[in-house]
């Protein structure tokens, strides 16, 4: 089954805040319109532990729903979407 958005990944991994902060900042806003009809889904890869809690923090007080999970790899993934209403 095919899921009702697409998907974006954005692979910052290397950078460390505040440039995480910023490169995210930058694609939540370039996208924010299909973020918020639910079009669109946004996964970040990072390996910063700062990015993990200042990304989710910025994203969910521009409305977002937003999932951190560490992976296996040693890196973790923050996964944005648009809140339920």
């Amino acid at each position: 089954m095919i899921p009702p958005f697409e998907e974006s990944i954005l692979d910052i991994r290397g950078q460390v805040c505040p440039s995480s902060l910023l490169t995210t900042l930058r694609a939540l806003n370039q996208n924010a319109a299909p973020l918020r009809r639910g079009s669109l889904r946004l996964r970040i890869l990072t390996d910063s532990r700062d990015a993990v809690s200042t990304i989710p923090a910025a994203a969910e007080n521009m409305g977002f729903l937003v999932r951190v999970e560490k992976l296996p790899a040693g890196h973790y993934e923050v996964v944005i979407s648009h809140a339920a209403d």
